[in-house]
């Protein structure tokens, strides 16, 4: 990572906040020393520890918050042959391996049970876009920590839990001796301060120590009438510090037990120094591995503390910043959106000083580093970026005195190193592009950067006031214009980020509103008058169109919500009658083959009779009376079908025409031949295909000649309706069966084909739904690098059967999915 973008960016300050959540100094240091990751898998891998300690914190899983010693200093001493440790290095390392024990066993539970992936309990994502494998970073650091619990006893077998050496048998012996040498010690200095006599030879009743020596504070005049050493004569002369004889040897005593107590205690420490050193090796490791999982963690309790998100992968959008706040500013931070359209990798913002443009570039850079960095980002819940393996950033005054640098020359030579090293996988961030110099030769130098960089496919944000590269955006393809958002009425910015629409730099109102006087701002609005066209009109009606323009689509919207509504109902009404049209035909047909089967059997009884006898005229008559009760039984069952049938013509009626010609009583299935006139509008035959009557037919007695396309057909008077107006006109549709045809589906799947594949399948179904009369089904073509859905959009956008189309709505895919209306 470029080391001057960290700077302009203010990185070590995210650094810092996440140090101070730390347990250990040393987590602490390597927190600071760090660096962004450049690699998808390893940042992936990163945050999905992180997520899988977040979610054990969330989960009220106890945690021992307990700090973690420094022993990186101490290690190199367990090399040196004979060395020996000290107490407080010591109790150091057992501390450190007792409470990074404790570490590991709790980290142990975020790692996911067999088959699972790190992130969540149960083996559920970590988040969307997730690839990093079991366990994570926490799936190789905790298994490969050795157990150091043996080394922990040993030290706390020499050392209390309180720091102190214990009372260990070797040292009993020593201590008893000095303990018996203390009290001759006090016996014999209490024969000088108990005495009354030699008490008021004393300038202190209280005894006093010289150079770790019992002494009495003599008066000097009574220097003579006690034998002893003189260890020190007060700056007055009034007191001498004296060692009486008896006293010497019991101080001598002491000392020479103190010294073997001493050297007890280096040889038990060396013998513990040994011991420590044969596990030098996992020692080493254990700190490490432990030193890095504190790590892990203070940036989960970043995340915990900060309640933020962790970005997901690049999406459709490049970059997503989803109510994104700077984590630097705290409450007074201004959520912003900032979405790059799909297709787009540039995006050159404008608008006023002040209205918020340099946030938004410092924003996206911090929430950049910060994601590759495994932190939690104070944004929500939708925010994706890409993993960058360059981000550099041109922001502020570049000015140097000591290099002899103007502000336009510093932000030249930065300029020039980021187009040297910048590529397609890089993010660079730009801060008034242009700026310093003669406007329209900056403006020239600025295009010619923003062409070098468009085409290295870098991924660009550009902030600007020059109105030439406002129209820039509007021209370059892969760029798109965008603004923050000015109040023309308070004069103040509300810190939104148009994109499609450029904005104006309004400097002019910003100077009056900050003391500028009003005649010298109407003199610079004269001057500006003069020098120029009004783009600034321009731009304000733009934005009152862009405006406009969502109004209307969010009106349309809301009518083909309403529109499908209707429909659905419609559709559901024609299904209802469909289905009691089938019940009424089967009822039909069961009562017509009972009626056949039971003339049958009698028909049956009369032959068999005929045939075993005289035919007499008995028979005759039966059989001519049986014929006769046939011919009146069909002839009323054809009348209850007709009956029937002009129940099901009354229902179709009451979906097919409009509410208000019901309401008002309008006409019904026309059965009266004299209703109907050539040249009228009907709706013909139980389709209900739109066509117009032609004449009467003179061959069958209340049919008409009726026209449908360009057919001609004679249909019964009983089957037709008149149309209502303003229904178009329907193409004769006739039924036709086709070999080996597949019925259409109301969702055709294409994931995992080839686009030739995709697109002749989609050919099949579009003809198959068209045959059917399926007029709306859906296609999964899923995201991807987005070939297979430029292809499919491609296709419906040339094929004349297509309406319309359309992506479908987030909860039933997005853009992953392509919702096809047909004619």
């Amino acid at each position: 990572m470029n080391s001057r973008t960290l700077r302009l960016l203010e990185y070590a300050e995210i650094q810092e906040a996440l140090a101070r959540r730390a347990l250990s100094e040393e987590a602490a240091a390597l927190i600071r020393e760090e660096l962004p990751l450049t690699g998808a898998p390893e940042v992936e891998n990163l945050k999905a520890s992180v997520l899988a300690i977040l979610h054990l914190m969330k989960g009220g899983e106890e945690e021992k918050r307990e700090s973690l010693p420094p022993i990186g200093a101490i290690l190199p001493k367990l090399d040196v042959e004979g060395a020996g440790l000290e107490i407080d290095e010591a109790y150091a390392l057992g501390i450190f391996a007792e409470r990074g024990a404790e570490l590991k066993s709790w980290l142990l539970k975020a790692l996911p049970p067999p088959g699972g992936k790190a992130g969540s309990p149960g083996g559920k994502a970590a988040f969307p876009g997730e690839k990093a494998g079991p366990g994570g970073l926490l799936g190789e650091l905790i298994p490969a920590l050795p157990d150091c619990s043996a080394l922990a006893q040993d030290v706390f077998r020499v050392i209390g839990r309180d720091g102190k050496l214990r009372d260990l048998p070797e040292f009993r012996a020593i201590k008893k001796r000095i303990q018996a040498l203390r009290g001759e010690l006090e016996a014999a200095v209490a024969r000088y301060t108990g005495n009354e006599e030699t008490r008021r030879m004393l300038q202190s009743p209280l005894p006093s120590q010289r150079d770790g020596r019992l002494v009495l504070a003599l008066r000097a005049n009574f220097r003579g009438r006690v034998r002893g050493i003189v260890h020190e004569v007060s700056a007055s002369g009034q007191t001498v510090f004296v060692e009486p004889e008896e006293v010497v040897e019991r101080n001598n005593g002491i000392l020479i037990e103190q010294r073997a107590l001493d050297a007890e205690i280096r040889r038990v420490l060396r013998e513990l120094t040994r011991a420590v050193a044969a596990r030098r090796g996992d020692l080493a490791l254990f700190h490490r591995g432990i030193v890095r999982l504190e790590v892990l963690r203070a940036k989960a309790r970043y995340a915990l503390e900060t309640q933020g998100v962790f970005a997901s992968g690049a999406g459709d959008s490049l970059i997503a910043l989803v109510q994104a706040r700077h984590p630097l500013l705290g409450p007074a931070a201004v959520p912003i959106d900032l979405v790059m359209p799909p297709g787009k990798r540039s995006v050159i913002i404008t608008g006023p000083n002040t209205g918020g443009k340099t946030v938004a570039l410092k924003t996206l850079g911090l929430f950049a580093l910060m994601n590759q960095g495994g932190l939690a980002l104070p944004a929500a819940e939708g925010t994706s970026l890409p993993v960058f393996d360059g981000i550099y950033a041109d922001i502020g005054d570049e000015q140097s005195l000591s290099q002899s640098l103007s502000t336009f020359s510093g932000h030249m030579v930065n300029i020039a190193g980021i187009a040297a090293r910048a590529g397609e996988h890089s993010l660079v961030l730009l801060d008034e592009l242009g700026s310093g110099t003669d406007p329209e030769e900056g403006s020239a130098i600025a295009m010619a950067i923003l062409d070098h960089l468009i085409e290295r496919r870098v991924c660009l944000i550009v902030t600007t006031h020059h109105g030439i590269l406002k129209n820039y955006g509007y021209t370059r393809e892969g760029v798109e214009n965008a603004s923050v958002e000015f109040d023309g009425r308070t004069l103040s910015p509300t810190y939104r980020i148009l994109m499609g629409l450029p904005g104006e730099s309004r400097a002019l109102d910003i100077a009056g509103r900050n003391g500028l006087p009003p005649a010298m701002v109407e003199r610079a609005r004269s001057y500006l008058a003069e020098e120029r066209a009004d783009v600034s009109a321009l731009i304000r009606g733009l934005r009152d169109k862009h405006r406009e323009l969502d109004s209307g689509r969010e009106h349309i919207r809301s009518q083909e919500e309403g529109l499908r509504e209707e429909r659905r109902k419609a559709d559901l009404r024609e299904l209802r009658i469909r289905q009691r049209e089938l019940e009424l035909k089967n009822a039909g047909l069961g009562r017509l083959e009972a009626f056949l089967a039971e003339s049958r059997k009698t028909l049956e009884n009369l032959v068999r009779e005929l045939r075993e006898g005289e035919i007499t005229r008995e028979k005759t008559v039966a059989v001519k009376e049986f014929l006769a009760g046939l011919e009146e039984a069909a002839l009323e069952a054809g009348e209850a079908l007709e009956r029937e049938k002009a129940g099901i013509i009354a229902d179709e009626r009451a979906v097919l025409e409009p509410p208000e010609a019901a309401g008002s009583g309008g006409s019904g299935p026309v059965r009266d031949p004299g209703a109907l006139e050539p040249g009228m509008e009907v709706l013909a035959g139980e389709r209900r295909r739109r066509g117009r009557v032609l004449r009467p037919d003179r061959k069958k007695n209340g049919s008409w000649i009726v026209q449908i396309g360009s057919l001609k057909l004679s249909i019964d008077g009983g089957d037709l309706i008149p149309a209502p107006p303003g229904t178009s006109p329907q193409p004769y549709a006739a039924s036709v069966e086709l070999a080996e045809r597949r019925p259409p589906r109301l969702e055709l799947s294409l994931r995992g084909m080839r686009l030739e594949e995709a697109l002749e399948a989609l050919r099949k179904q579009i003809d198959g739904a068209v045959l059917a009369g399926l007029h709306e089904f859906a296609v999964v073509h899923g995201k991807g690098e987005g070939v297979l859905m430029k292809g499919v959009h491609e296709y419906l956008r040339g094929e004349e059967a297509v309406a319309d189309y359309y992506f479908s709505p987030p909860e039933l895919g997005g853009a992953g999915r392509t919702e096809v209306i047909l004619k």
